[in-house]
């Protein structure tokens, strides 16, 4: 294919540097984008006269069979071609003739794909939040189902205070949710500045409407200076920024649920349709889809930490380096879609195992604090009350005793005011149930926090 640059040069490019300079393999996917911007424009500049009507129809006609036909699979990409543009436009002049070569007329390849990398985005973006939602659905779920199962609460990977398993899994639903506030902010950013016009950089002569162009493909205004349209990679940095946070939290997600779901744990079993086994050891199950997610995220950090030195040292305005910004953001695009299409079926198909659960939260003391409470309802100083529970648990330790068993003759020779009234004051229903608190484990908290999560997913259409 003759390059649509090539009149000023006397050789043609050398086989293995085109393909070097090429990006349609993988620019390829923004066809659409591609062709959707290419209407519009060719709307725009019939209707301010710089080419006639007629020119139009034949334009657009032309790039709409050329769209159904790619999707149709009648047409193939030539990876011969340049780049997408370059494709399109080129198949556009074998179809119509001459009236093709007049739509690049007032835009520059280098405004062209600012367009369709960000109408790319946009779309892929509301899949991702659809995935997101899909996700907290699960968890919603999985809590509704849960309230009652009563488990350890860790600090430090230490047993700590008695809570829910509903009330932990929650907290990944309300990361999720500020991941989708994240996502959506930034796509709002990313569509409020059309570059469409900006051209090469200085912008162009003919008397084009910038601001047609960006309502009709969806912006909320257009790029105020045509070198910062052009130049502008922040979008991709953001967007690569925020997916890197949702595979953190999906990451520290999978992190617990592979120790959940191991022997010295047995919180929860994954189906077997999420798990493998073992080549050599018949007895395994190994929560693989969760271990691929926790590895997965370094991939999408590393396409992260690309763009931003890609970035870093580049003068204005366009810089060929910038070509590097799409196999990074499709390739977190593709990462991200793929973890969550796994990660909800995982979470509506695992079981709890409540006995376990409950099991683990009658050991270590994680109703001390508790204890201490009691004391203090009796007029204690809190730091004091502190004290003789700890001198309580360690007692407890150097004598096989748990809190729950340890007789009041015990406690009384610590101090008076304990009566038979610290057991029910302790058991694991009574310091989950008290906590009254708003956000907190307790029943009231967590089904207002169950009800949240019903109202947001009702209100985007998720049921």
């Amino acid at each position: 294919m003759d390059k649509m640059w090539a009149g000023r040069f006397q050789k043609a490019l050398d086989k293995e540097a085109d393909d070097f300079n090429s990006s349609i393999h993988f620019d390829c996917r923004m066809y659409k984008q591609d062709i959707i911007g290419s209407i519009v424009h060719a709307k725009m500049l019939s209707d301010k006269g710089i080419i006639s009507s007629d020119e139009k129809e034949e334009i657009i006609n032309g790039l709409s069979g050329i769209l159904e036909d790619i999707e149709n699979g009648n047409l193939s990409f030539d990876m011969n071609a340049e780049d997408i543009h370059m494709f399109v436009e080129s198949e556009l002049t074998k179809r119509i003739g001459d009236a093709g070569k007049k739509l690049h007329t007032a835009r520059s390849r280098n405004d062209q794909v600012a367009l369709d990398i960000r109408l790319y985005l946009a779309n892929e973006c509301e899949e991702i939040g659809k995935l997101i939602l899909n996700l907290i659905k699960a968890i919603k779920e999985t809590a509704e189902k849960n309230t009652d199962a009563i488990m350890p609460g860790y600090t430090h990977l230490q047993r700590a205070q008695p809570i829910t398993f509903a009330h932990h899994i929650l907290t990944y639903a309300f990361m999720l949710k500020r991941d989708f506030d994240r996502i959506e902010d930034a796509v709002k950013r990313m569509m409020s500045a059309s570059p469409i016009g900006s051209c090469a950089l200085a912008g162009t002569t003919y008397n084009t409407d910038r601001y047609f162009e960006a309502e009709h493909l969806g912006f909320s205004g257009i790029s105020l200076n045509s070198i910062d349209g052009v130049s502008d990679r922040d979008f991709c940095v953001e967007l690569l920024s925020a997916y890197s946070i949702l595979m953190m939290h999906l990451s520290r997600f999978s992190e617990e649920i592979i120790l959940w779901s191991s022997w010295e744990f047995k919180f929860c079993e994954l189906d077997d349709s999420y798990t493998t086994g073992s080549s050599i050891m018949p007895q395994k199950k190994n929560s693989d889809m969760a271990e691929l997610v926790r590895g997965k995220t370094g991939r999408v950090y590393g396409d992260l930490m690309a763009l931003l030195t890609t970035l870093k040292g580049l003068p204005l305005a366009y810089n060929k380096d910038m070509q590097e910004d799409k196999e990074a953001i499709f390739d977190a695009v593709d990462t991200v879609k793929k973890c969550l299409s796994i990660f909800a079926p995982m979470i509506s198909t695992m079981k709890t195992n409540k006995a376990n659960m409950y099991k683990a939260a009658g050991e270590g003391f994680i109703n001390a604090t508790d204890l201490a409470d009691y004391l203090v309802k009796k007029g204690m100083p809190f730091r004091t009350a502190y004290k003789h529970v700890g001198e309580i648990v360690g007692f407890c330790i150097k004598n096989g005793y748990v809190l729950e068993n340890l007789p009041i003759s015990e406690y009384k020779n610590f101090d008076s005011s304990f009566e038979d009234d610290l057991y029910t004051e302790i058991s694991l229903e009574t310091c989950v149930n008290k906590r009254i608190s708003a956000g907190s484990t307790g029943p009231q908290s967590v089904k207002t926090q169950i009800e949240y999560f019903t109202e947001l997913l009702n209100e985007k259409g998720i049921y």
